[in-house]
């Protein structure tokens, strides 16, 4: 594949933008070679600068969960883009959106929009300690919520100690308030909350994780979760930025019939645009501001173009339910698929996959939390990355994120990633 006009703009790009991009997943340091620079989608498929098309497996990190230009969003789009792109002022369509994303989350009954995940996730924690006037969080090693100070923390020595800042600029002050602990591991996390009795304001979890590649909750474990937290009366937070309106209409939290107090959303209902919101129990939300003293605010949130396209978004999903069933049927098909080539290449990689989401792991044992993720071998990933990129087939660019399917993805483009995937593996293992 040609790479010129991409690469040319790659190194105009880091004269300006850190590192060439705007987030740095995308500047392809851990698989290897130059990003592509795209220009336009359409359904299942990117168009790069040099014109080469590859079929779609991340969706934008999830939201894309129609495909690309989806008709009916576009046509809502170009309808708002009429009357002025943002007002700073309350609109018809944000009543709209609160009370559909009341109807379908099994746990909201009170929403506010926000701008990002990001945003969601760092208000949804603030929340918490103004509602139950403590300070302690505690986050998933693995589990990213965002680049709020507070969840870029790592366990440092061990499940047991304080959290440690994760990048240069996060203070100890605001590490010592986060609590992290192994995803998966019930012992752990009691533990933690016996050392911290009294302390611990609110617990946020992917309840199932999309940013170490894509992890499954064992059995019974978020159900112990939510027993823990309710006892010990610490707010539960399910962060449905990307498992929203995907693994179900209503959620991971409608999927596993598991009621958090407090939900964070994104991606999906913004219908591919900037979009996040933050939701829960009304005795919680009732203390955001204005209704309380908990102060957040956003000139944009609530966008008339954002909420335009999030609006038709969670519309076509509720009116056609089906599509969950389609989705998880080529989920399964992708990673079987997968595991069959493994098998008949003897392989000993690892699938995961739950409805539209999952990972190839270049890990020997099963991948169940962030210490059997950071077995994986990175460089083989990369080297096979950079083969299904060459086939045609855009994955995401690092060994620790999640894939997505889309609805655009039908059986004779599964047959087409399957067939990229079995000879880009056999080709790795001959050149071992």
């Amino acid at each position: 594949m040609k790479n010129k006009n991409s690469s040319k703009l790659f190194e105009e790009a880091k004269q300006y933008i850190p590192g060439g991009v705007n987030s740095p997943v995308r500047a392809f340091k851990s698989v290897g070679g130059n990003p592509r620079f795209i220009k336009r989608a359409k359904g299942a498929y990117l168009t790069d600068e040099d014109n080469n098309k590859y079929i779609d497996m991340i969706g934008s990190w999830g939201p894309m969960i129609l495909g690309h230009a989806f008709g009916p969003i576009e046509n809502e789009v170009r309808k708002a883009v009429k009357s002025s792109f943002s007002f700073g002022a309350p609109t018809k369509k944000e009543v709209s959106m609160a009370k559909l994303i009341c109807d379908l989350v099994p746990s909201v009954e009170m929403v506010r929009m926000v701008n990002s995940g990001t945003e969601a996730t760092m208000s949804a924690i603030r929340l918490a300690r103004a509602y139950t006037g403590k300070d302690k969080i505690i986050k998933f090693e693995g589990c990213y919520h965002g680049h709020g100070d507070a969840f870029l923390i790592s366990a440092g020595s061990g499940a047991m100690s304080m959290g440690h800042p994760d990048s240069p600029g996060v203070t100890q002050a605001t590490a010592n308030d986060t609590l992290t602990v192994p995803y998966n591991n019930t012992e752990a996390l009691s533990q933690m909350i016996k050392k911290n009795k009294g302390k611990i304001a609110g617990l946020i979890i992917e309840p199932v994780v999309g940013n170490m590649g894509c992890v499954l909750p064992n059995p019974g474990y978020l159900e112990f979760i939510r027993e823990i937290c309710t006892k010990e009366g610490i707010i539960l937070i399910f962060d449905e930025v990307m498992t929203g309106f995907r693994l179900a209409l209503g959620g991971a939290q409608e999927r596993f019939n598991i009621t958090p107090d407090l939900t964070t959303m994104g991606k999906i209902i913004g219908g591919g645009m900037p979009v996040g919101a933050y939701g829960g129990k009304r005795e919680i939300m009732e203390m955001v501001s204005p209704s309380g003293p908990m102060y957040q605010a956003g000139t944009l949130s609530g966008n008339p173009i954002a909420m335009s396209a999030g609006l038709e978004m969670l519309k076509h999903l509720k009116k056609h339910t089906d599509i969950y069933k389609d989705l998880d049927n080529a989920g399964l098909e992708l990673a079987s698929g997968i595991r069959k080539s493994l098998a008949e290449l003897e392989l000993d990689y690892s699938v995961n996959q739950l409805g539209s989401m999952y990972s190839l792991f270049f890990a020997k044992e099963k991948v169940v939390d962030y210490d059997t993720a950071k077995t994986c071998d990175t460089k083989s990933f990369g080297k096979y990355f950079n083969k299904m990129l060459e086939r045609g087939i855009y994955l995401a660019p690092s060994q620790f994120e999640s894939l997505f399917v889309s609805t655009k993805i039908d059986s004779k483009l599964i047959k087409k990633v399957l067939k990229a995937n079995h000879d880009s593996l056999k080709e790795l293992k001959a050149n071992k």
